[in-house]
C-alpha cells in the first residue's frame, strides 16, 4: 500500500473516498430503482416487491464493498504510468469485488426469501456470475473513476498566474504555506515527502509521493525516480551517467532521473 495508510493523515484520501463512494452509490441506486421499473413493466405478474428484493440487495451490497476497489486505488493509484503493479492489483480486485458482490446480494436474498418461507435460485453460478462480472467490472471503473475525480477536485486550484501557485504543506496542526515556484523538487522519506526550497529551507509532510505527483503535475513538477519529484521550470542542467540514466542539477541540488521514466526526460528536454 502506498505511503500514508489506508485514508493518508491530512483527511484528503477519506474526503476522495467519501465523495467517490457517494457518486457511485447514488448513481447505481438511480439505476437500481430504473430496474425495478422497467421488470415490473415488463412482468407484472411478478409484483413489485420481489424486484425491489432484487434491485435493493444488489444497491446495498454494492454500498458494503466500496472500500475494496478503494484499497486497490491505494495500492496502485491512477498515474500516467501505471506500471506492472496496476495491471495485477485491479484485474484481480475488480474479480474479486464482483465476487463479494454477488455473494453480498446473493446471502440477503435468500435471508429474505427464508424469512418469508420461500426459496430463493440463484441459477447456474458459472453463467451467472460471468453475466454480472460483466456489469461489475464497469462499476469497479466507475468506482476507481469517481476517486480520481474526488481527488483531482480536492486538489489546489491552479492559479492564472504561475508564479502566484501556492501549496499548503501539512505537518500535524502546523500548516506552511509556499510558493511552488519555489519548490526545487520533493523527495520520499519514508512515510513522509520532503519538499525542498530555494531557499535551502525543508519541510516534511506525511504523504505518499505518488500523491503529490497526481496534485502537482499541472504545476510542472514529474515524477524523475521512485523517490523524486523535480520542479522543471527549475532545472539548471542535464548531465548522462551512462544505461539511459541522468542526473539533474537543480540549483545546488542533484536529483537522479531514471531510464524508467522516459516521459520526465522528455518533458525535461522541452522545458
Amino acid at each position: 500500500m502506498t505511503n500514508g495508510g489506508l485514508f493518508g493523515t491530512d483527511g484528503a484520501g477519506r474526503r476522495a473516498f467519501l465523495y467517490g463512494s457517494l457518486a457511485f452509490v447514488a448513481l447505481a441506486g438511480a439505476i437500481n430503482t430504473g430496474n425495478v421499473i422497467t421488470i415490473y413493466h415488463e412482468e407484472p405478474q411478478l409484483g413489485a416487491l420481489r424486484p425491489i428484493i432484487w434491485e435493493g440487495s444488489s444497491w446495498l451490497s454494492f454500498l458494503f464493498f466500496t472500500w475494496l476497489p478503494w484499497v486497490a486505488y491505494r495500492v496502485a493509484p491512477l498515474t500516467p504510468r501505471p506500471g506492472w503493479r496496476a495491471l495485477i492489483v485491479h484485474p484481480v480486485a475488480a474479480v474479486l469485488f464482483s465476487a463479494c458482490h454477488v455473494g453480498g446480494f446473493v446471502a440477503m436474498r435468500k435471508l429474505v426469501y427464508a424469512l418469508a418461507g420461500k426459496t430463493y435460485g440463484y441459477g447456474p453460478i458459472g453463467p451467472q456470475f460471468l453475466y454480472e462480472l460483466r456489469k461489475d467490472a464497469f462499476a469497479y471503473v466507475l468506482l476507481l473513476t469517481g476517486f480520481w475525480l474526488a481527488e483531482r477536485l480536492r486538489t489546489p486550484a491552479a492559479s492564472s498566474n504561475p508564479n502566484e501557485s501556492t501549496y499548503d504543506i501539512r505537518d500535524g496542526a502546523k500548516l506552511t504555506r509556499v510558493r511552488l515556484q519555489d519548490v526545487l523538487a520533493i523527495s520520499s522519506a519514508g512515510n513522509y515527502v520532503e519538499f525542498v526550497l530555494h531557499d535551502g529551507r525543508r519541510f516534511l509532510m506525511r504523504s505518499p509521493l505518488s500523491r503529490l505527483e497526481r496534485e502537482l503535475s499541472g504545476h510542472g513538477f514529474v515524477r524523475t525516480h521512485r523517490s523524486w519529484l523535480v520542479n522543471t521550470q527549475v532545472v539548471t542542467g542535464l548531465k548522462p551517467d551512462g544505461s539511459g540514466d541522468y542526473t539533474i542539477k537543480v540549483a545546488d541540488l542533484a536529483v537522479p532521473l531514471s531510464r524508467r521514466y522516459p516521459q520526465a526526460l522528455a518533458a525535461l528536454r522541452g522545458s
